[in-house]
């Protein structure tokens, strides 16, 4: 039992200095991959493509309807004369989800993105 306490002390104190633990470990000078070179942020090129325009009318007319419905169904729950003769809070959540997923599943496969709002 003496020999193994011993052993223990003596590899606590093998290295005083404090070694780092973790990402703190990791030096930048030992990278076993190279970085990417910076991709551009604009093509001049896409504006030639079709399908560059075709995404901007899409995310225009999807924001548009959204914006359209969403509005007109809060001003229409305000407008009434008590909430039961309305949609009510319920349906202006309704309102706002289910126009989000109609216009994202409609315009996911144009435009790539899950609409710009």
């Amino acid at each position: 039992m003496e020999g193994k306490e011993e052993d223990v002390r003596l590899g606590a104190n093998k290295f005083p200095e404090r070694q780092p633990i973790g990402t703190a470990a990791q030096t930048h000078e030992e990278k076993d991959y190279r970085e990417p070179p910076p991709a551009p942020l604009f093509e001049p090129s896409e504006l030639t493509s079709w399908s560059f325009y075709r995404a901007g009318i899409a995310e225009f007319m999807a924001t548009f309807l959204f914006l359209y419905i969403t509005i007109l169904t809060v001003m229409g729950v305000k407008r009434a004369p008590n909430l039961c003769a309305s949609v009510g809070i319920q349906g202006i959540a309704w309102a706002f989800g289910g126009m989000i997923f109609a216009l994202v599943y409609c315009t996911a496969g144009i435009s790539g993105l899950p609409l710009s709002l």
